[in-house]
């Protein structure tokens, strides 16, 4: 049986399916859509710093602020390091989206076949079928350095703190 535990989302309980990942633990491997014929790993950014940035829908006002933050954090990281966006919306959504919006330097990665990722990663939301707003930082050698698991959906992630976690790798 899966690990589940609570947080919430606007002041009402949510359930989260997976383990509670930790700094210090492996990052599971994830398989992911980039469009909808082509398939990511973890392996695909090897070698590369990864800040994952885990957004319930690119289509709410969070969730889009959070992706702009990092698009404009990601080119002063250089390029050792990457930054995913990991939501349940299709890739073609994901794709409108990072067009009107100028998105140019995150990654948008979809959740959208199996929610592998968001169960593997612990941020499942078993009510709605989307991932947790969260944020994994990962060193090149794939061991977790920094995590933030939301405890209430419509906050926004501590941004400093997450950038200043990648930076202290490079």
């Amino acid at each position: 049986m899966a690990q589940e535990r609570t947080v919430a989302f606007k002041g009402n309980p949510i359930t989260l399916i997976g383990p509670e990942l930790k700094a210090g633990d492996k990052a599971p491997n994830f398989t992911l859509n980039k469009n909808l014929l082509e398939e990511v790993t973890l392996q695909d950014y090897a070698g590369k710093i990864k800040l994952i940035s885990v957004v319930p829908s690119l289509d709410t006002g969070v969730c889009d602020a959070q992706t702009r933050r990092f698009n404009e954090a990601a080119s002063k990281l250089g390029d050792n390091v990457v930054i995913l966006t990991v939501s349940a919306d299709l890739p073609f959504a994901q794709a409108r989206w990072c067009g009107a919006a100028g998105i140019d330097k995150v990654i948008t990665l979809s959740d959208y076949k199996s929610n592998s990722f968001a169960e593997s990663y612990g941020v499942l939301i078993k009510e709605f079928r989307l991932d947790m707003r969260a944020v994994f930082v990962v060193d090149a050698n794939d061991t977790i350095t920094y995590v933030e698991v939301l405890s209430e959906m419509t906050e926004h992630p501590n941004y400093e703190n997450a950038i200043a976690a990648v930076q202290a790798l490079l």
